[in-house]
């Protein structure tokens, strides 16, 4: 954990203040010290690994909005806790560059993003989240110690992410085309997409990003529902992968993972017997763990 000393404030109530920055927005809460939701606020990326100057305007960005829902000034800013769970902050070098840059607050909880999940997920208390969006990564957090798993990016990692979907989805439709797999309504949809001819798909993998692979998973989640065989089997290669990930977070020691991101809530029904058990839904989101941050440390201070 890291932090910057308390500042003198006035008399007025205390504000508390949860930021969750990634590498593609920064969404900002403003609550008081009773957890009652004063206003929200976002911006783009805060990521400091790709621009410390950049991911610090955006918090504020991102903060100075949900002040003006909260009808705050900029003489506020003063009095208000901020947790900060930001991506990018896992080594010392990003973390003492974002508590020098000069952020405007009483006190600074400076965490990472994943962490943040975790506070957010159980409250404060211990668990293990899994991340499965256009990428995927797990993190516990035990006695205040936090790990993580996997996330090491696509294509050699991200198990059971959109991204990872995605790929096996063309790679099947492809041997599909080709006679070497049975078609489905989904593999021919999918290879609509590269107008049926193989080179453009080779064409488009040149130059495709892990986000255009995840671009796949609404179709995919579509045909699940018309019982189409190669969604299902995908789905289902996706919690298996998921429960991978899951199994070894209990054996860290967390009793539950919660699964958050876009992909959740479609792997979910899918996990093997022994993981669903231990799957649940977090209690509430990073930025609301930012919260639970920034409460902590201005009570501990």
């Amino acid at each position: 954990m890291a932090s910057t000393p308390l500042k003198e404030t006035d008399n007025r109530q205390p504000l508390l203040l949860g930021v969750d920055g990634g590498g593609t927005s920064c969404r900002a809460r403003i609550t008081d010290l009773d957890g009652n939701i004063l206003g929200e606020g976002f911006a783009g990326s805060a990521n400091p690994r790709t621009g410390l100057d950049s991911a610090c305007n955006a918090i504020m960005q991102a903060t100075r909005a949900a002040m003006s829902k909260a009808s705050l000034e900029e003489s506020d800013l003063g009095r208000i806790y901020a947790g900060l769970g930001l991506a990018g902050v896992n080594q010392q070098k990003e973390r003492d560059l974002v508590l020098g840059w000069g952020l405007p607050f009483a006190s600074i909880f400076l965490e990472t993003d994943a962490y943040a999940a975790c506070m957010g997920a159980f409250n404060g208390n211990d668990g293990a989240i899994l991340i499965l969006g256009t990428g995927s990564c797990g993190a516990s957090l035990i006695n205040g110690e936090m790990k993580t798993l996997g996330g090491w990016g696509f294509p050699i990692s991200d198990h059971g992410s959109g991204a990872s979907l995605g790929l096996a989805a063309i790679r099947y439709s492809l041997l599909a085309h080709e006679g070497m797999k049975p078609e489905t309504p989904l593999s021919r949809a999918i290879m609509a997409t590269f107008e049926n001819n193989p080179e453009n798909a080779v064409a488009w993998q040149d130059i495709a990003l892990p986000r255009d692979y995840g671009a796949y998973g609404p179709l995919i989640v579509e045909y699940i529902g018309t019982n189409d065989p190669l969604a299902e089997q995908l789905i289902q290669e996706s919690a298996e992968g998921a429960a991978m990930m899951i199994r070894v977070l209990h054996q860290r020691g967390a009793n539950q993972c919660a699964l958050v991101g876009g992909l959740s809530k479609f792997v979910m029904p899918w996990l093997p017997e022994d993981v669903a058990g231990i799957a649940t839904l977090p209690q509430g989101d990073a930025m609301q763990g930012a919260l639970v941050m920034a409460k902590k440390h201005a009570t501990d201070l």
